[in-house]
């Protein structure tokens, strides 16, 4: 009996998928609520688990290919679950065949060698075909994904090094083969003469997710008056003290003290003075929040994320490390879920990790405003009448201007500038 895989709903208002990597192939077992393949959502990467143990007998949609939300697109046989588990039980017996009494003349014979009896035939996918790849590695099976691109670019499977579970070839596999191959050409073109050199174009489909980011970054553009601001922050105070007590937080927290907790309660506390700046435009209204649900921007294999912490007012300095731990290292492996990129109402993006000097970012709708953070540099400023070295750091606010006026746009980043040199301020709500 056969049981249909469907995609699963994957979210609030999302009805289309994108099917990404198989993780298992045609005739591989499987069990029950093992993930067999990755799907890809304007949000998110998804894993879908098997409903039932058996057989995957049947592989309808190839990567790359979108499915709506409650579409079939694989199928797992349950009756040869237990033909699967059956079968090492025979291995044994078939690979010692009975030698048979009235051969002697054969054994006896060392130069003679007696032809094997054939195996019985085992019925494989044809895009799980076995073969030997240039790592040593021996391919079980290549995956459909990585089987168009080897026949696309006139590739054998043995010619590409495979690094999938059970030494399955990948599509990642082929790429990277091909990325390869494709710098060595570039290093030989570059000793050859000008008429021999050959110029390559390499066309690469959009991920949901990117296509998703494009599209709201220039709705933003056309939908939103946006305007940048910036200021500097003298970053002693907060280096200063995380260098204090970082030993101490880590021990009794179990996470790292860094500068994004600083960041992120000096945005509540700036949010708190001007509410503009939490607020939304709906229609002809104005939503003021009473709320403060933090985006906090993280990069991913896929593209950009921006995880919310929600009640980021009502945590702690830990719990706010916690919760931003536990999104990068998630985004990393792709486990981030939908509905935690949902409902933010105020962004903060670092680039500064990256070492940007200054940027102006651009506000992710509905909301009214985002925070860019950037890297920390020593410079020479004036304070008191002297000339100091001291760990600056620009910062830029980012606001629609049909809400925010310039006076709280500036007030806003004043705050946090304050806040964020003057730390004990955010302890005494001052």
């Amino acid at each position: 009996m056969a049981t249909d895989v469907k995609v699963p709903a994957a979210g609030e208002s999302i009805t289309e998928v994108f099917i990404g990597t198989w993780l298992k192939s045609v005739g591989d077992s499987v069990k029950a609520d093992e993930p067999i393949v990755e799907i890809e959502t304007d949000k998110a990467t998804l894993e879908v688990p098997a409903p039932v143990a058996g057989v995957l007998t049947d592989q309808l949609k190839s990567a790359g290919d979108s499915a709506t939300v409650g579409e079939v697109i694989a199928r797992i046989d349950e009756a040869a679950a237990g033909e699967a588990a059956a079968a090492p039980a025979a291995t044994p017996t078939a690979a010692a065949p009975t030698v048979p009494a009235t051969a002697p003349a054969t054994a006896a014979a060392p130069a003679r060698t007696a032809a094997p009896a054939p195996a019985a035939p085992v019925p494989t996918a044809p895009a799980a075909t076995a073969t030997a790849t240039a790592s040593g590695v021996k391919a079980t099976s290549v995956l459909p994904a990585a089987q168009r691109l080897l026949d696309e670019h006139g590739l054998s499977a043995d010619e590409v090094p495979a690094t999938g579970p059970g030494g399955r070839l990948l599509k990642e596999d082929v790429q990277n083969y091909l990325a390869d191959r494709e710098r060595s050409v570039a290093t030989v073109d570059a000793a050859l003469p000008a008429a021999a050199y050959q110029r390559q174009e390499e066309v690469v489909r959009m991920s949901p997710l990117r296509r998703t980011v494009a599209e709201r970054l220039v709705e933003a553009q056309h939908t939103a008056a946006l305007l940048t601001t910036f200021n500097e922050v003298d970053m002693t105070g907060v280096m200063t003290l995380r260098s204090t007590y970082k030993d101490d937080f880590e021990k009794r927290y179990g996470v790292r003290l860094g500068f994004m907790s600083f960041f992120v309660k000096a945005v509540i506390d700036a949010l708190k003075l001007v509410p503009q700046l939490n607020a939304e435009i709906r229609g002809t209204d104005i939503v003021y929040k009473n709320y403060y649900d933090i985006g906090v921007a993280v990069s991913s294999k896929k593209g950009l994320l921006v995880p919310v912490i929600r009640d980021a007012e009502r945590l702690s300095f830990a719990e706010v490390e916690s919760v931003i731990a536990d999104f990068g290292a998630r985004a990393g492996n792709n486990k981030i879920l939908p509905e935690e990129l949902q409902g933010g109402t105020f962004t903060i993006s670092n680039g500064g990790v990256f070492g940007s000097l200054m940027s102006t970012p651009i506000v992710n709708p509905p909301q009214s405003g985002v925070l860019g953070m950037h890297t920390i540099q020593q410079r020479p400023i004036a304070l008191d009448g002297q000339v100091v070295i001291r760990p600056m750091m620009y910062i830029a606010l980012t606001y629609d201007h049909r809400i925010v006026d310039g006076r709280e746009a500036v007030t806003f980043l004043k705050r946090i500038k304050d806040a964020v040199e003057n730390p004990a301020r955010m302890l005494l709500e001052v």
